[in-house]
């Protein structure tokens, strides 16, 4: 180590060395009467000596001083404890021993410290950033200080750089109006918003006060949380039109079967020429509770997975056979010929009594939404590795406007007329679940005054 002449201690055991020399010299000079060429040679001398001792006095403990100050500084960095420990040692015990072992000790208390809060701070970075909800932070002047992946691609935008005003990144009038408010008044908020580039999602906002640092007089900033409810709300919406759907269903045949039944208790009974006619009206909206009844049932278990889950070979030939003899005599009622076409006589995975329950669904709805003489046709057609069995018909066909709706529950094109004929509005959405059942898929085309196409595709078994 080179010596350091710039050295607090150094300077000062020189100056102590040379004044006590210096002042030694000159009084020995008074009283011994010394000439001043002498005491002049005396007081370099003593500058000399001062010089040697404040080296020798000063290096080692410039060399303590340098190695503990290396140790600190380096301690975080290098994060090695035993060579810090060892460096310390090779010191010696004296009056510094105490400031050398409290370093240590601070090493690795320090060290740990450390450690933890970077394991906490990357635990939390990997959990905001995995989170499927939206996370947002900003300080007091509405800049972003962080935003995870979600609410960057709800924002239609990369992740935003530290610092961003959150303007740039969501123009949203009813975000920043919370953010704002919670900042002002530090209580947290819930507001329900639909973000612009999000495509018309609902989300519900619940946003708090956020310390973004430990000083006196820093002020709060807010952090933000997006929970997307779209899904939550159609699921909701959807329930209420089902709960008034079947309200309304119920209540037209119970009114007919209530008022036919007070009219017979009125005396209606012993008329002839009616009691037989109020009778059968009853008796057809029984039957009408009846087939809602069975086909909300029905829907239930497809929903839900309940009854029958035999899978089974089904072939398609025999299937569509089951379902045209079944329908046939109605067809007949109603003047309505049902053509046979080509049948690929393939076989599916599935459940047989399903797939003709669906068959006979869809040539149900051929036949009573026909026009008179008209004609229903069904064939099947291999194609590649899937089967499309395809039910047409020669009836009014479907608006364009309600063919993406025909397979929801309780949907109605023709209102009126489908009660005439006694449907429930749950056929085609039991057809639906059934194929889906069976990995297919369903679909319709329709044009007006010509008649509809609906096609089941199924992967071949």
């Amino acid at each position: 180590m080179q010596p350091n002449f710039r050295s607090t201690i150094f300077q000062r055991l020189f100056w102590c060395a040379f004044l006590a020399i210096g002042l030694g010299s000159a009084a020995a000079g008074i009283v011994l009467g010394w000439p001043l060429r002498l005491e002049v040679l005396l007081d370099a001398g003593g500058a000399a000596i001062s010089l040697l001792l404040a080296l020798v006095l000063s290096r080692p403990v410039d060399l303590r001083i340098a190695r503990m100050r290396a140790f600190a500084e380096g301690l975080l960095e290098a994060g090695d404890e035993a060579a810090g420990a060892s460096m310390l040692g090779r010191l010696g015990v004296d009056e510094l021993e105490a400031l050398d072992r409290s370093l240590l000790r601070m090493a690795g208390q320090t060290r740990v410290l450390v450690e933890r809060a970077k394991v906490e701070s990357a635990r939390r970075e990997a959990i905001l950033a995995s989170m499927a909800e939206g996370v947002l932070a900003v300080d007091e002047r509405l800049r972003v200080t962080f935003c995870n992946q979600a609410l960057a691609r709800l924002a239609g935008t990369r992740t935003p750089s530290s610092g961003m005003p959150l303007m740039e990144l969501v123009r949203d009038t009813t975000l920043l109006v919370t953010l704002s408010e919670v900042i002002r008044t530090g209580n947290p908020a819930k507001r329900h918003l639909q973000l612009p580039a999000a495509n018309g999602r609902s989300f519900e906002l619940q946003a708090a006060p956020l310390i973004s640092g430990n000083k006196p007089g820093d002020k709060p900033g807010a952090i933000a949380i997006l929970h997307d409810i779209t899904d939550l709300e159609r699921l909701e919406n959807v329930r209420t039109d089902f709960v008034a759907n079947v309200s309304h269903e119920f209540r037209t045949p119970l009114a007919a079967i209530s008022g036919y039944a007070e009219t017979l208790l009125d005396g209606a009974i012993e008329d002839r020429a009616n009691n037989r006619r109020f009778l059968e009206i009853i008796r057809s909206n029984a039957i009408r509770l009846n087939s809602i009844a069975a086909d909300l049932l029905t829907l239930s278990e497809l929903q839900t997975g309940v009854g029958p889950q035999n899978t089974e070979a089904v072939p398609i030939g025999e299937a569509i056979d089951s379902a045209l003899s079944t329908i046939t005599s109605e067809a007949a009622l109603r003047g309505v010929t049902i053509e046979r076409g080509p049948i690929d006589n393939m076989v599916v995975q599935g459940s047989r009594y399903r797939l003709e329950q669906a068959l006979v669904n869809l040539l149900a709805n051929a036949v009573k939404f026909n026009r008179p003489s008209g004609k229903v046709r069904v064939e099947a057609q291999r194609n590649g590795a899937s089967i499309g069995i395809l039910v047409s018909d020669t009836g009014m066909g479907i608006p364009s406007r309600d063919l993406p709706r025909i397979f929801e529950r309780f949907y109605r094109v023709d209102k009126a007329r489908s009660r005439q004929v006694g449907g429930t509005g749950l056929g085609l959405s039991i057809v639906k679940h059934i194929v889906e059942r069976m990995d297919g898929r369903v679909s319709a085309t329709s044009q007006l005054g010509k008649g509809s196409v609906f096609t089941i595709t199924l992967p071949l078994g």
